[in-house]
């Protein structure tokens, strides 16, 4: 068992993995006839081998793989099977900003709000845990070599456990537990969508060189035991949200506290202000519920859809996109506006120009930098979105 442990946790599972999948090191190909003009990428790459070789002083640094600074070898690789390519870097972003930012949020404006709802406390709950595990455990990410990197700025945090896997379990199986008792669909095939959603997410991180194989295993592993302890209390935190009192003061304080209460490390890790971005978008997003139910009716009632899903028309295709894209313009306005003026407030206070990237990773700027201007984002996609739906009629 332990034997299979170091072999699950070790790069060369992930190598072999690149290889099958045509993708290989261009110094690899190089002697074997390969055309490296053909599919050729030039991308910066930390190679973490030389981190564990050499001894770091009082064992400070950051962990291997990880470039500590500007200067970083160059890695030269070559796609062989440029489907596997898209189709993984595709899958990868399934676990980024872009996807949360988009997809929850659609799915507020358009499905149900308790299905998104459940889903963004699930999501929140799932990857502090998982980012904090990561700075707690510091395992390291695989060596390049002989892994291929296709990614730098996550390759500056630790490996154990994947929040790509953690987050595409949590959010593909909650949807599919939140939705199969409202509406009417084979339940197989919600689960087979799932179960096809997370896989591809988590074989992206093998196919980038991210994680391990244990990483991505321990990610969705965790990710599943923490949706069964959470399941039977989901009404109970759902009815809390939307009519305690005291919701907004809890819903804010406590994901601030955790924050300012971040695991320490030696070196900058953007893991603290991934987890301030993640926790203050669902604090704002969490106060917005609580703030519909009590002073406003809901926008989208899921009564209609009880039964089953409605006849998708043509009409009903455009009021969607309707919503999502001026949504979404609303959310990324929120989003560019708060970061500027919150910069510019903290910059004065500290004095610090905006564009001082050192002075914005301090503990003081980060934290509420980040947790008030992704507040601020999942307010406005819960509130602001939805009363502007109402006005110019798209509800």
């Amino acid at each position: 068992m332990a034997r299979l442990l170091l072999t699950l946790r070790s790069s060369q599972p992930v190598a072999r993995f690149q290889r099958c999948c045509g993708l290989f090191p261009a110094a690899e190909e190089g002697g074997s006839g390969g055309d490296r003009a053909e599919g050729a990428r030039e991308r910066g790459v930390c190679n973490g081998a030389g981190a564990l070789r050499r001894p770091r002083a009082a064992g400070r640094g950051p962990p291997s793989g990880v470039r500590s600074g500007p200067q970083g070898c160059v890695q030269k690789y070559v796609v062989k099977n440029y489907f596997y390519y898209y189709l993984f870097k595709f899958s990868a972003a399934l676990g980024e900003e872009i996807f949360y930012i988009t997809f929850l949020p659609f799915t507020y404006w358009n499905i149900d709000h308790s299905v998104s709802r459940r889903m963004i406390i699930i999501w929140s709950i799932v990857m502090y845990i998982g980012q904090v595990s990561k700075d707690i455990l510091k395992w390291p990410r695989p060596l390049s070599p002989p892994v291929v990197k296709l990614e730098m700025r996550t390759d500056a945090e630790y490996g154990m456990p994947s929040t790509h896997a953690m987050a595409a379990t949590a959010i593909s199986f909650s949807f599919l537990i939140a939705t199969m008792n409202q509406y009417k669909y084979p339940f197989e095939l919600g689960l087979v969508a799932a179960f096809v959603f997370s896989t591809l997410v988590c074989l992206s991180r093998l196919y980038t060189g991210m994680h391990t194989v244990l990483d991505v295993i321990g990610g969705a592993l965790i990710s599943a035991v923490l949706l069964i302890l959470l399941y039977p209390a989901w009404d109970v935190i759902d009815h809390l949200l939307l009519t305690s009192p005291f919701c907004p003061l809890v819903c804010i304080v406590v994901p601030l506290v955790l924050c300012y209460n971040y695991p320490k490390l030696d070196y900058y890790s953007p893991t603290r202000g991934d987890t301030t971005t993640i926790l203050g978008a669902g604090a704002g997003a969490t106060v917005g519920f609580w703030l519909n139910n009590q002073y406003a009716a809901p926008a989208y009632t899921s009564k209609n859809f009880q039964l089953g899903f409605p006849l998708i028309t043509s009409k009903i295709v455009v009021v969607m996109l309707a919503r999502f894209f001026i949504g979404i313009f609303v959310v990324l306005l929120t989003r560019q506006l708060m970061k500027s003026v919150v910069l510019g407030i903290l910059g004065y206070r500290y004095k610090f120009p905006i564009g001082d990237l050192e002075a914005r990773r301090r503990l003081e700027v980060e934290v509420p930098y980040k947790f008030i201007t992704y507040s601020s984002v999942g307010f406005s996609a819960t509130v602001i979105v939805p009363l502007l739906h109402k006005l110019l009629g798209l509800m």
